[in-house]
């Protein structure tokens, strides 16, 4: 009995190490939408078949699920049709909030666009691999990642990488 136990403690372990070692991608409420938009489908999907091979992680928020409340039943309950090892929930905490503020405190974008500062602010200090997202006029801009990136740096954090799902999309070896 004990090699059967030490056997699952191993397999149990090495579970850990795969997950630790896939990429944790922070996504926002364009990317559950485009996964049902035709222009933005084709590279969405890829991103999700990369969730279902368990080959990626996303990082989802209070925020996102916020955001959702409204939407049509098909697009509300898209993620649920993934394994909960796939999904990391994370949520909006005082410094998030205040780290968004700070967003727009700078100028990097005006007051209407909040709720993609608490996105980003949110990404930043769960220190995901990426953010990604189909939002170009007010997150995957390189004028505002700039303006992000400089207010997560006078702040004392990290730069956050900001793409669209384009550039996630997987090409094989060659």
């Amino acid at each position: 009995m004990g090699f059967w136990k030490d056997e699952k403690i191993v397999l149990s372990l090495q579970n850990k190490i795969k997950c630790a070692m896939r990429q944790r991608i922070y996504i926002d409420t364009s990317i559950v939408g485009g996964f049902f938009d035709k222009e933005f489908e084709l590279e969405t999907k890829a991103l999700f078949e990369r969730l279902k091979n368990k080959e990626i992680v996303f990082v989802v928020s209070d925020l996102l699920e916020g955001e959702l409340i409204g939407a049509p039943d098909y697009v509300r309950n898209l993620l649920s049709q993934y394994e909960t090892d796939c999904l990391e929930s994370v949520v909006l905490t005082k410094e998030a909030k205040d780290l968004a503020n700070s967003y727009i405190d700078e100028k990097v974008v005006g007051k209407t666009s909040l709720e993609d500062c608490q996105h980003i602010a949110i990404a930043t200090l769960n220190k995901v691999d990426v953010l990604v997202s189909w939002n170009f006029k007010h997150i995957v801009n390189l004028d505002k990642i700039k303006g992000y990136n400089a207010v997560n740096l006078k702040k004392g954090y990290a730069i956050l990488e900001i793409r669209n799902p384009k550039d996630l999309m997987y090409y094989g070896n060659n």
